[in-house]
C-alpha cells in the first residue's frame, strides 16, 4: 500500500518509522511548504517531496495518507484527502474543536472514505490489559478512574515561531496537547465498563475544571500549562485529570482505575498495582509481564522520548480495516470523544461552572 504524509514535522518522522515496520507498506511521498525541510525529509526516508497536498495526492495517488500537521490544520489536510477519495488517518487530536471534527467526520461519511484517529496508547499492551479487565467486569462497579500527566516543557518549546501553545493551532495547552492521551485512555477504559453505551456516546457525563499558567510567561503562552479536573461518568463513577507542562523536571504519567472488586495502577508502562478480590490464574503472570520498571520517560520532559511501536500497531489496525473493507475500530467518532471531554473542561474553566460533555451524532 502506497502511503503519503501531509505535514513534515517531528511527529512525521515518527510516522515514517512506524509505517516502515509494517509489511507491504511503502512511504511514497510527503508534503510541506518549506522546500529545505521537505527535501531533507525525502532524502532521509526515500520518498518524494511536494509543496502542496493537492498536487501530491493528484500525482502520487496514495492508497492512504497520514496527517501530521499542527493540530489546528488537521481539518484542511484531511479534507484534501477525502475530496480525492483517499483514506486518511489523523494524528491526535483529530482537530482542536468539536465543530471542526464534526465537519471532518461528515465529509468522510458522505464521501464513503475511511477516517481513522491516532491514539497510540490504546495499542500499548499494558493499557489494553487494563481495558480488557474493565470489559470483563473485574473491577466490579467502577468507583474511580484517574489520569495524571505531570510533565515539563521548557520556554523554548513555546518559543517564537512555534505553533505549540497557540490557540489557533494547538487549540489548548497541557490538556489538549500532552494529556489528551491520558484523557482518551481513561474514557476508553471507563467506557468498557458501560456496555449499554451507544457507539457515539461519551462515557463522561460532566466535568468541573480549572486551568492556569504557572510556569511560563502568560504574555507569550496563549493556553494553559496546568489543569486539574473532576469528572462524573454516566455510570456514577468519578474521575480526575491532572495535565501539566509546568512541573520541572517532569515525571512519569500515571493511570489509576478501580472499584469494589479490584484496582489497576500504571506508572508509564509499569503495572504497579494489579489486585482483584477474585484472583485469576493469569494475574501473577500479568504482574510479572508488566511489573518491571518502565524503560521510557514517555515524554515527561522530551516530546520525542516515546516509543513508536504503538503508532505502528495503530496504523496496522487502520490498514487491516481498509483491506477488509470495514470501518476502522478507532474511527472519527472514537477519536472525537477525548476532544469532547477536553472542550468541556475548557468551558468549565472559562465559566466557573460544571460543563456537560457533548456526545457524537
Amino acid at each position: 500500500m502506497r502511503a503519503a504524509i501531509i505535514g513534515i514535522g517531528a511527529i512525521a518522522r515518527l510516522h515514517a518509522r512506524a509505517l516502515a515496520d509494517i509489511p507491504g507498506v511503502a512511504l511514497v511521498a510527503a508534503c510541506c511548504r518549506t522546500e529545505e525541510k521537505g527535501r531533507a525529509f525525502a532524502a532521509e526516508f526515500g520518498c518524494a517531496w511536494h509543496g502542496d497536498a493537492a498536487a501530491m495526492l493528484r500525482k502520487e495517488k496514495p492508497d492512504f495518507v497520514t496527517v501530521a500537521t499542527p493540530s489546528g490544520a488537521h481539518l484542511d489536510a484531511a479534507l484534501a484527502a477525502i475530496r480525492k477519495g483517499v483514506p486518511v488517518i489523523c494524528e491526535k487530536p483529530l482537530e482542536i474543536t468539536l465543530k471542526r471534527i464534526d465537519r471532518m467526520i461528515t465529509a468522510a461519511a458522505k464521501a464513503g472514505v475511511p477516517l481513522g484517529a491516532i491514539f497510540p496508547q490504546r495499542f500499548n499492551p499494558v493499557i489494553q490489559t487494563v481495558h480488557a479487565a474493565a470489559a470483563a467486569g473485574r473491577f466490579g462497579q467502577l468507583a474511580v478512574a484517574a489520569s495524571y500527566v505531570p510533565w515539563w516543557r521548557d520556554d523554548a518549546y513555546y518559543g517564537p515561531g512555534r505553533w505549540q501553545g497557540t490557540k489557533a493551532l494547538d487549540g489548548g495547552g497541557a490538556l489538549m496537547n500532552q494529556s489528551i492521551h491520558g484523557v482518551d485512555a481513561l474514557q476508553w477504559i471507563a467506557g468498557a465498563t458501560m456496555p449499554d453505551l451507544a457507539p457515539a456516546e461519551n462515557p463522561v457525563e460532566s466535568v468541573v475544571a480549572f486551568t492556569a499558567v504557572r510556569a511560563h510567561d502568560p504574555a507569550r503562552l496563549e493556553v494553559e500549562d496546568s489543569c486539574v479536573a473532576v469528572l462524573r461518568f454516566k455510570n456514577g463513577a468519578l474521575g480526575q485529570l491532572l495535565a501539566a507542562t509546568s512541573l520541572f523536571p517532569g515525571s512519569l504519567r500515571r493511570l489509576l482505575v478501580g472499584g469494589r472488586d479490584g484496582t489497576a495502577e500504571i506508572l508509564e508502562e509499569q503495572l504497579v498495582r494489579w489486585r482483584f478480590r477474585a484472583e485469576s490464574a493469569a494475574d501473577e503472570a500479568t504482574r510479572a509481564e508488566f511489573g518491571g520498571a518502565s524503560g521510557t520517560s514517555g515524554g515527561a520532559a522530551d516530546p520525542m522520548a516515546i516509543n513508536y511501536a504503538c503508532h505502528t500497531r495503530n496504523f496496522a489496525e487502520f490498514l487491516a480495516a481498509i483491506r477488509a473493507g470495514q470501518k476502522p475500530p478507532l474511527d472519527g467518532l472514537e477519536g472525537r470523544k477525548a476532544v469532547a471531554i477536553v472542550e468541556a473542561c475548557y468551558k468549565s474553566a472559562r465559566t466557573g461552572k460544571a460543563a456537560r460533555v457533548e456526545d457524537g451524532r
